[in-house]
C-alpha cells in the first residue's frame, strides 16, 4: 500500500464550503443581537459603501504594553454611510419552527430610487408599484386597516423590524436602484417598537443614531469577485516540483483507488471570490459628518483633529481611486473590510458584549492622511501643493485670460 511520506494538516478550512457565487449582492444579517428591554428603542444595522483606504497617526493607550503612550500609524477603511429612510415596519410572531412574519406596513410615499429595486427595468416598466397601497392613507377604510394592523402588531408580535433604503440620489454612483433591507429594531417594549416606527416612517435616519465612536462592529458583504481559479490560487495548495508532466500547479493525488469517486474534501478548482463572508469585531474609529452649512457657513472639515486643524475633507488629493469623493456621512473602520470600490456593505452592532481592553480601547485620532492614494501622494491639501510648487503655468494662463476678459468686453462695447 501506498502511504505518504509527510503528513501535513489540509489545505483550505472547510467550513467556508461550498466556495460558490454568492446569490445577493448585499450581504445579509442572519442574526441580530439579543433584545434587551432596559435600553431605548434602536435599530441594530445600517447600510454604507465602501470608498476606500487611507491611514491615521493616533497615540495608543495600552498601559502595561512597550507601545503605550507612543504614536502609531494604523491603516484605515472609509464607509460612505448617506442617511437611511425608514419606508415600512414588520412584525414577527414566535411559532415552533422560528419567526413568522404577520403583518408588514408601508409608508404612504416612496421615494423613486426605493421603487426601481422592485423592477429590472424601470426605463420600460410602468411604474404602479405601491401606487394602490399608498391610496391607503387616504381614505377612512384604509386608515382604518393600518390602525388594526398596528394593534396587531402590538398585541401578537415579539419582534419589530423597519424596512429602509438608502438614498442613491446623495451618492454619485452610477447604480439608481435603492439597497433595501430589513433591520430589527431593539430596546422598549414592543409598544415602544411599533411608536418608534411609526414616527420615523418617511424620515431619514443618520448613522450616528445608530452607532457610535469606539464601538466594536461587525461588516457583512460580498467579497471581491475573483472568476474561476485552480487548486494553487483557490485552495493554496503546494506546486508540484518543476519537471512534472502536464503541468505544477496540480493537485498529485485525489484520493485512493477505493472509494472509486473524489471526496468533496480535496481541492479541485473552482470558483474563488464573491463569496458571502461576516467579519466581526472592526472598531470604529470616527463617524464623520458630510459637508454642510452651518450658520451659513459650509463646513468641510471632517478630517481635521485637535493635533491637525488643517481644513481638509476625508476625500484625498484627487479622490478616492475607482469611487470618487465622500461629501456625505462616512464611517472609519480599523483595518480593511470585504469586496472592492463602491461594494454595499451591511453593518451591524455587535453579537457579543465586549470586556476586552482592546476593545474597550479610547481612540483620539491625531492626524489623518488625505493625500493622493494615486501614486506618491506629498501634499495634503491643495492649498499645501500651491504653497510649495509656487505658480505653475496653467495658473499663470487661467489669471492672464480672466484679466483679459473683461478688457475684451469694454472694447466691444
Amino acid at each position: 500500500m501506498s502511504h505518504r511520506k509527510f503528513s501535513a494538516p489540509r489545505h483550505g478550512s472547510m467550513g467556508f464550503y461550498p466556495k460558490k457565487r454568492s446569490q445577493r449582492h448585499r450581504g445579509k444579517v442572519k442574526a441580530f443581537p439579543k433584545d434587551d428591554a432596559s435600553k431605548p428603542v434602536h435599530l441594530t444595522a445600517f447600510i454604507g459603501y465602501k470608498a476606500g483606504m487611507t491611514h491615521i497617526v493616533r497615540e495608543a493607550d495600552r498601559p502595561g504594553s512597550k507601545v503605550n503612550k507612543k504614536e502609531i500609524v494604523e491603516a484605515v477603511t472609509i464607509l460612505e454611510t448617506p442617511p437611511m429612510v425608514v419606508v415600512g415596519a414588520v412584525g414577527y410572531i414566535e411559532t415552533p419552527h422560528g419567526l413568522r412574519a404577520l403583518v408588514t406596513v408601508w409608508a404612504e410615499h416612496l421615494s423613486e430610487d426605493c421603487r426601481r429595486r422592485f423592477y429590472k427595468n424601470w426605463y420600460k416598466s410602468k411604474k404602479k408599484a405601491f401606487t394602490k397601497a399608498s391610496k391607503k392613507w387616504q381614505d377612512d377604510l384604509g386608515r382604518k386597516s393600518i390602525e388594526r394592523d398596528f394593534k396587531k402588531m402590538i398585541r401578537y408580535c415579539k419582534v419589530i423590524r423597519i424596512i429602509a433604503h438608502t438614498q442613491m440620489k446623495l451618492l454619485k454612483q452610477r447604480q439608481k436602484k435603492a439597497d433595501i433591507m430589513e433591520i430589527q429594531l431593539n430596546g422598549g417594549t414592543i409598544k415602544d417598537k411599533v411608536q418608534w416606527a411609526r414616527e420615523h416612517l418617511e424620515k431619514p435616519v443618520p448613522i450616528s443614531n445608530v452607532f457610535a465612536q469606539d464601538e466594536m462592529i461587525d461588516c457583512i458583504g460580498v467579497t471581491k469577485g475573483k472568476g474561476y481559479k485552480g487548486v494553487t490560487s483557490r485552495w493554496h495548495t503546494k506546486k508540484l516540483p518543476r519537471k512534472t508532466h502536464k503541468g505544477l500547479r496540480k493537485v498529485a493525488c485525489i484520493g485512493a483507488w477505493h472509494p472509486s469517486r473524489v471526496s468533496f474534501t480535496v481541492a479541485r478548482a473552482g470558483q474563488k471570490g464573491y463569496h458571502h463572508r461576516t467579519e466581526m469585531n472592526k472598531k470604529i474609529y470616527r463617524i464623520g459628518a458630510g459637508i454642510h452649512t452651518k450658520d451659513g457657513k459650509v463646513i468641510k472639515s471632517n478630517a481635521s483633529t485637535e493635533y491637525d486643524l488643517t481644513e481638509k475633507s476625508i476625500t484625498p488629493m484627487g479622490g478616492f481611486p475607482h469611487y470618487g469623493e465622500v461629501n456625505n456621512d462616512f464611517i472609519m473602520l480599523k483595518g480593511c473590510c470585504m469586496g472592492p470600490k463602491k461594494r454595499v456593505i451591511t453593518l451591524r452592532k455587535s453579537l457579543l458584549v465586549h470586556t476586552k481592553r482592546v476593545a474597550l480601547e479610547k481612540i483620539n485620532l491625531k492626524f489623518i492622511d488625505t493625500s493622493s492614494k494615486f501614486g506618491h501622494g506629498r501634499f495634503q491639501t491643495p492649498a499645501d501643493k500651491a504653497s510649495f510648487m509656487g505658480q505653475l503655468k496653467k495658473d499663470r494662463i487661467r489669471e492672464e485670460t480672466a484679466a483679459a476678459a473683461p478688457a475684451t468686453s469694454q472694447a466691444q462695447s
